[in-house]
Order: structure tokens, then sequence, then C-alpha cells
């Protein structure tokens, strides 16, 4: 499998089919830090990220943000003194899909520069 982290998010659309839990389990290898979980029955990726300030934290969401809008897939986030919640998942299909994946990794590359 290609390395999440080098992969763009492909368009989504409603209908398009949620990732297996064969590929869920797959693409988890290079996302090892995220917990699937699922809420009012949508599975979904979150990751809490860890800073030394609020500054660090809301820098950090800002790099997100810049990710996503170039990707064009935005995740939740959450930005609080010393950390950031991130949570992706694809509203358009209600679940997982390998673009959620390679979200996750993207973001993974940017936290040591940001800790």
């Amino acid at each position: 499998m290609p390395e999440l982290s080098a992969m763009k998010c492909v368009p989504c659309h409603k209908g398009a089919p949620a990732a297996s839990d064969v590929q869920i389990a797959e693409y988890k290898t290079q996302v090892p830090d995220w917990e699937i979980l699922e809420v009012d029955g949508v599975k979904r990726l979150r990751r809490v990220f860890k800073f030394k300030d609020f500054a660090a934290a809301l820098a950090f969401t800002n790099q997100v943000g810049e990710i996503a809008g170039q990707q064009d897939h935005h995740p939740t986030l959450l930005t609080e003194w010393g950390k950031v919640t991130v949570t992706w998942w694809t509203h358009a299909i209600g679940g997982l899909h390998a673009n959620d994946f390679v979200m996750a990794a993207k973001t993974d590359r940017l936290y040591p520069a940001a800790s």
C-alpha cells in the first residue's frame, strides 16, 4: 500500500462506499495513534495531540485547517489549552473512507514540527 501521507484525497460523494473493516485495519497500520470510535452509528478517527500551551495548540489547529482546505476534506477540531482533538470522518457517506486515513496521516506529519 502506498504511504497514506503522500496520497491526495479523492472526491467522495453521497453513496460512495465506506471503507470495509479489512481496509480500515490495513489503513490503521499507518496511523496507529488514532482511535476508531463510533458516534451515533458513524465510525470516526480521533486523536488528541498534546502541546506546551494554548498558542502551540492554536498554531497546530491552523496548520490542520490549512491542509484540510488544500485537500477539500475537513475535520472536527477542538482546540483547548495544551491540546487539540482532531476527528476525521466522511460526512457524505456517514463513515470512514480512505480520505480520512490520508488526512490522519497528513495530520500526524504536522505534529512533530508543532509540538
